[in-house]
């Protein structure tokens, strides 16, 4: 069977070579914003194309205001001390993601505590959630919600939307607003997915989005945050900017910030690569579509967008009967030349959050044992 699948995904991308998980498309304007870029000399930080990409991104999102960041890792902890996250406070999330969501809360002098996932969305639990707030926590005379082992406040809940697939999101907002716990999106992998025909990442207080190399958008590093409330934006952008007021000539700081900003030639690239998502969003649905069907076929079980969700599908995720079977087709695929790969270890099995407050993770767990992505690149 791992032959079978092999050689069906050289099939579909028409090669003999090394086959990616997921590599970036420049099939644009890439070369010519960038020699536009390079003519102005504006290259750093100042420059046209930085507006210009985020006014694409609120246009495609919805999204009324969009700060551009160096990265996706920078644009959460940026998102998080925008909300007001504080050392010493705790902030919800999910094992089953990538380690840059738990960085960016320890970045804030915060500690994460997992809870489990969804088989159904990959996502945060919500029933998991509502289960912990109600047995471990209490609301405070000052409205906020604290732990009561530990007697910190829980200032926000990090849901991820995991590959691409969105989590439920709207359930999850709705019980963190009724415990007074303020809801950060991280929607890195999710550009182009859409809950109830509303994009991900603008459902929350603040969302952000990634747009490193293997992102379905990229600007080489990247990220973004994304907010409808005008106030958080303005907070976030003055933060990244060395929190430096706007004055002609004058270096006046008025607080401690950070030097967070996308550079002008990361954006151009980002203007081009926005200019096909529409494109690439439809390329790698196709692409999915294949895949299910070819599954569906075999009696492999392939992870597909629940009713009332539209995924990018970033990366295509078929899930096995057990971890043995997962690691003998992942150790066949590389020695085939076909990058594959599990889901993530789970972060509080990592050696800095082992001590992190943890729910029992019988679906992450289950997920992290079972889950192979494919290689998902656009097909050109």
């Amino acid at each position: 069977m791992f032959n079978e699948i092999v050689q069906f995904i050289r099939k579909i991308f028409d090669t003999k070579g090394l086959i990616p998980l997921h590599e970036p498309r420049f099939i644009g304007n890439e070369k010519k914003y960038l020699n536009e870029c390079i003519d102005s000399t504006y290259v750093s930080y100042v420059g046209a194309f930085v507006e210009r990409f985020e006014d694409m991104v609120e246009d495609f999102t919805g999204s009324r205001f969009a700060v551009s960041t160096a990265n996706g890792t920078l644009a959460l902890h940026l998102a998080l001390m925008t909300i007001g996250v504080k050392p010493g406070d705790e902030v919800i999330t999910q094992a089953l993601t990538f380690v840059a969501t738990a960085n960016a809360i320890i970045h804030c002098g915060a500690k994460p505590v997992f809870v489990d996932c969804d088989r159904e969305t990959l996502g945060m639990s919500h029933e998991k959630l509502e289960e912990f707030l109600n047995e471990n926590t209490l609301l405070g005379d000052d409205g906020y919600c604290y732990n009561k082992k530990t007697g910190k406040r829980i200032a926000a809940c990090v849901p991820v939307h995991v590959f691409g697939h969105p989590v439920n999101i709207k359930a999850i907002k709705e019980t963190c607003k009724s415990y007074g716990i303020r809801v950060v999106e991280d929607a890195a992998e999710s550009l182009g997915s859409f809950f109830e025909n509303k994009h991900t990442g603008t459902f929350a207080h603040i969302g952000i989005l990634s747009f490193n190399g293997n992102k379905i958008v990229t600007t080489g590093g990247g990220g973004m945050v994304i907010t409808d409330d005008e106030g958080l934006a303005q907070r976030a952008r003055h933060i990244a900017t060395t929190a430096k007021r706007i004055h002609q000539w004058e270096f006046i700081h008025d607080e401690i910030g950070y030097n967070y900003r996308m550079p002008n030639v990361n954006a151009a690239i980002g203007c081009a690569q926005m200019e096909k998502l529409d494109f690439f969003l439809e390329n790698k649905r196709e692409l999915a579509r294949i895949y299910k069907e070819f599954f569906g076929n075999i009696g492999i079980e392939y992870f597909s967008e629940r009713k009332g969700c539209c995924s990018n599908y970033w990366l295509n995720t078929i899930i096995v009967k057990d971890k043995s079977q997962r690691d003998a087709f992942l150790d066949f695929a590389h020695k085939n030349g076909v990058m594959s790969r599990p889901a993530w270890t789970l972060l509080n099995k990592l050696p800095m959050y082992k001590d992190c407050e943890t729910t029992d993770l019988e679906h992450a767990q289950w997920l992290e044992d079972r889950i192979v992505n494919l290689p998902s690149s656009v097909r050109i």
